[in-house]
């Protein structure tokens, strides 16, 4: 069943245009207030269903009346009402960007389809939580990449104008072919990389003392989290050392390799989680290196199954240069170091959120008159 008889814009017209842009802000910022629910949950395998919005800190159950999107975080102070502890500015501005996308929607869409509206505003609040996890967390949950393809696939069979198409089949074609070619390219590129750029050999300067806890690295300068390193069971750590002490023994001059699952020294194999620490002496060390995860590879899927394989290349080329001349300002501010893995989702939703908004306007300036 395909929805545009249901949301023919003459019979939306019936009503002035930007009462239904106030709708969509209003329904925005609604959407925005789960968003953030989503947003706090999912990482930590949380429902979002239930319990119902409490204070994180205190566990106060938040009644209806003190979760009203936009102006309750503005009239408590950004301040939990029962216990005093600071609500993240972040909650408020996730429903401002939300209704604003969602009017925007709306007012690209409005006028010719309501049902296109309402279908990239539910994929523009997709971007959005994925943008927001990936930032603090630097994951992309399978609730948003895997149920994004899903959906992306039956939205284009129950509406072709979402790719364009004369029919479901051909839309659900286009839709599918998307998806693939997201995935495919993606994967290809994060392999490729990882052959000629998964490894970073770190010079130290010298020779450094540097500890291993059971938790972390810490180096000369800074401490580095083994999740930031280990991102698959293949990544490791190799290096050379002229001496290496544990609680109960004590090593020179042999050679260290650490993964998720071995520790080897010499020809001596522990499992890391045995040894309490370690402390080498060494000049250098080869670290596992990754600009791209498969969480990206099942977003750009997902972008693929709404938007075409077109809305691929275009995400894919922007993103990069978006994602890169931000890292290059980071490194140069000192903001970033060699450790640091680089979110990328947030730049890819934004450029497939520029391909929503300007993409037939972009491909008929590149394809010409």
């Amino acid at each position: 069943m395909q929805l545009a008889p249901i949301f023919d814009a003459r019979l939306w017209a019936a009503v002035p245009f930007h009462f239904w842009t106030a709708v969509f802000f209003i329904l925005g910022s609604l959407v925005g207030s789960f968003l953030n629910v989503c947003i706090h949950r999912m990482p930590r395998g949380e429902s979002v269903i239930s319990p119902p919005s409490h204070c994180p800190h205190c566990g106060y159950s938040i009644p209806w009346y003190l979760n009203l999107p936009l102006l309750t975080w503005v009239v408590l102070g950004g301040r939990c009402r029962n216990c005093g502890a600071r609500i993240a500015v972040r909650y408020v501005l996730v429903e401002v960007l939300t209704a604003v996308l969602f009017a925007s929607c709306w007012l690209a869409f409005g006028r010719s389809s309501t049902a296109l509206a309402l279908i990239y505003s539910g994929v523009l609040a997709g971007f959005v939580v994925a943008t927001f996890i990936d930032l603090e967390h630097l994951i992309i949950p399978d609730e948003i990449t895997l149920g994004g393809i899903a959906a992306g696939v039956l939205a284009s069979a129950a509406l072709p104008a979402l790719h364009g198409a004369a029919s479901a089949a051909r839309s659900l074609e286009q839709s599918m072919l998307g998806a693939l070619v997201g995935a495919g390219v993606v994967y290809a590129i994060l392999r490729l990389g990882k052959l000629m750029y998964g490894r970073h050999d770190l010079d130290l300067g010298g020779e450094a003392v540097v500890l291993f806890t059971e938790t972390s690295v810490r180096l000369p300068t800074e401490e580095v989290p083994y999740n930031e390193l280990f991102y698959r069971g293949s990544d490791r750590i190799e290096f050379r050392a002229r001496r290496v002490e544990m609680p109960d023994r004590c090593y020179f001059d042999t050679t260290v390799r650490l993964s998720q699952k071995v520790l080897q020294v010499g020809d001596d194999r522990f499992e890391p989680e045995s040894v309490e620490w370690m402390a080498v002496l060494t000049d250098r060390l080869t670290v596992p290196r990754e600009a791209m995860g498969l969480g990206d590879v099942k977003f750009m899927a997902a972008i693929g199954a709404f938007l075409g394989w077109q809305a691929v290349f275009f995400s894919l080329m922007v993103s990069a240069f978006l994602g890169g001349a931000v890292g290059v300002v980071l490194i140069a501010c000192r903001k970033r170091e060699w450790s640091s893995r680089l979110p990328y989702g947030p730049y890819i939703a934004l450029a497939a959120t520029g391909w929503i908004f300007f993409g037939s306007d972009l491909l008929g300036w590149w394809l010409g008159p």
